[in-house]
């Protein structure tokens, strides 16, 4: 009976102190490489991870905010101290309700001034938390963890340095004092200002020689069609995903498949989006939060990444593959 007992209080000692999913998550990225990519509804445990670990700043720049669980982590991590700041899309009704309950809570939050004419928004996915940044196409919507979506997570330097700024860029912005900055070749790109985005997707489309495999939920810039029917004809394997849901991908589907482009439907589960903006152009893996759309190159805000990081570009290359075999051809 001593010996049942004492297993018993080892047991409870043992899940007393086992860390939770968040934590475990912030464990595997602190000890991994600089790079990483996250897919789908496991980057919520980085991003709760994150946030529940930064000890000085959480920097928030996103589309859709919803989840209730961030919205209260936002409003512990300004409890204890740290720089807490949100900017919103003020045309998504679920970023103003939670940009509303941060500001009762005294959390600073502004709106990105949309241009109404151009039908613009500010669609950028970005989380800065302490040393590390999370960019991708992942909203934090009430029902986004369902969606097919990946983000970057990233400690590079170079890379940290250009979030933060075009982050303080968008804030100064929204607080009535524009500052745009300037222009800048790298692996990160913005969209509005400027066109680093288009800039990125036209050099890593016109570099291929062996392939291009892109999922992509909403896909109509005659450019990028143009553009990868070329790299088909020159024998570069490009096999597009589009997501099913979006009737303006339906001309891009058959304009792909009539130029010889292989193309097919993702295969959604219900109440899901194939919601990324990915394409593996040979080694070079480009993801984010725009659209291969007129809007999202040429008049939202918006914000990508690049990276030849071999585990992310591997990651990336398994999913694919996975999902074009289980597509309908």
């Amino acid at each position: 009976m001593n010996r049942f007992v004492l297993l018993s209080v080892l047991l409870c000692l043992m899940a007393a102190c086992a860390p939770s999913p968040a934590r475990a998550a912030f464990a595997r990225a602190s000890n991994a490489e600089p790079i990483q990519l996250w897919q789908d509804a496991s980057i919520f445990q980085l991003i709760h991870a994150l946030i529940d670990t930064a000890r000085h700043r959480v920097l928030v720049e996103v589309y859709e905010i919803g989840r209730p669980d961030l919205i209260s982590q936002l409003v512990d991590a300004r409890h204890r101290g740290l720089d807490v700041r949100l900017v919103t899309d003020p045309t998504v009704q679920a970023s103003r309700s939670a940009a509303a309950e941060l500001d009762r809570e005294g959390v600073p939050e502004l709106f990105y001034p949309v241009d109404d004419a151009a039908h613009q928004i500010d669609h950028v996915k970005l989380l800065i938390a302490d040393g590390e940044a999370v960019v991708g196409g992942m909203n934090w919507g009430a029902h986004s963890s369902r969606n097919h979506d990946y983000v970057v997570d990233t400690r590079a330097p170079t890379d940290l340095d250009r979030l933060t700024h075009i982050f303080e860029q968008d804030w100064s912005l929204s607080r009535g004092r524009p500052s745009p900055l300037a222009p800048r070749a790298g692996d990160i790109g913005q969209t509005a200002p400027g066109h680093e985005i288009r800039a990125m997707l036209r050099r890593v489309m016109g570099a291929a020689r062996m392939r291009i495999l892109a999922e992509v939920y909403t896909f109509t810039d005659p450019d990028v069609i143009a553009a990868l029917a070329a790299a088909h004809r020159r024998g570069v394997d490009v096999r597009i995903l589009l997501d099913p849901s979006q009737p303006y991908n339906r001309p891009t589907f058959q304009l792909l498949r009539s130029s010889g482009v292989s193309v097919r439907w993702y295969p959604m589960p219900p109440g899901a989006l194939l919601h990324a903006k990915a394409g593996l152009f040979d080694g070079e893996l480009l993801l984010g939060s725009a659209n291969w759309t007129y809007s999202g190159l040429d008049v939202n805000h918006e914000l990508d990444i690049e990276t030849a990081d071999k585990r992310a570009v591997g990651g990336y290359e398994t999913r694919f593959e996975n999902d074009w075999a289980t597509s309908p051809a």
